[in-house]
């Protein structure tokens, strides 16, 4: 089974891919060094730091075939090829939320760059999925887990 492919933009892509770099460079040589240390100390039976360094290189290896993993699986969103006459994954949709009676601003990117803390909402993301396509001046209802919210798309703009 082929496993589908992973939407990033160019900046979330650079973020994964610097990462990456970081985990393999820095980090495994980091807990190599705590590992070598706490062999050092003698008794492996009752250390609790060669433990804890061990589940830390553990942890360090799951991330960086994880990232692996993302990383051939991916398309790159080239942001300056998008339309930005409808909602697609790439750009900042500035929406009037009319239960709340407020503007908010989401980023609509794949769902591995998703952070609703950072605005960045996901393109299979139910309010994601009810934006893309859509126009200035469209209203869609979204099904979340907060209940019917209803959005009017006021600006589309490049990220």
């Amino acid at each position: 089974m082929e496993e589908k492919k992973r939407l990033l933009t160019y900046a979330g892509l650079k973020a994964l891919e610097d990462e990456l770099e970081h985990l393999k460079v820095v980090k495994r040589k980091e807990v190599s060094g705590k590992i070598k240390e706490a062999r050092e100390q003698g008794d492996l039976s009752e250390n609790a730091e060669y433990d804890a360094a061990k589940d830390e290189q553990r942890d360090i290896e799951a991330r960086i075939e994880e990232l692996e993993g993302i990383l051939k699986n991916v398309e790159v969103v080239v942001e300056d090829e998008v339309d930005f006459d409808k909602v697609n994954v790439g750009c900042t949709v500035l929406v009037h939320d009319k239960v709340f009676s407020e503007d908010i601003e989401f980023k609509l990117v794949g769902s591995t760059e998703a952070n609703s803390l950072k605005g960045k909402i996901s393109n299979e993301s139910p309010v994601g999925k009810a934006l893309l396509g859509k126009q200035v001046d469209d209203v869609v209802t979204v099904e979340t887990q907060a209940g019917i919210m209803e959005y009017k798309i006021l600006k589309i703009e490049r990220s």
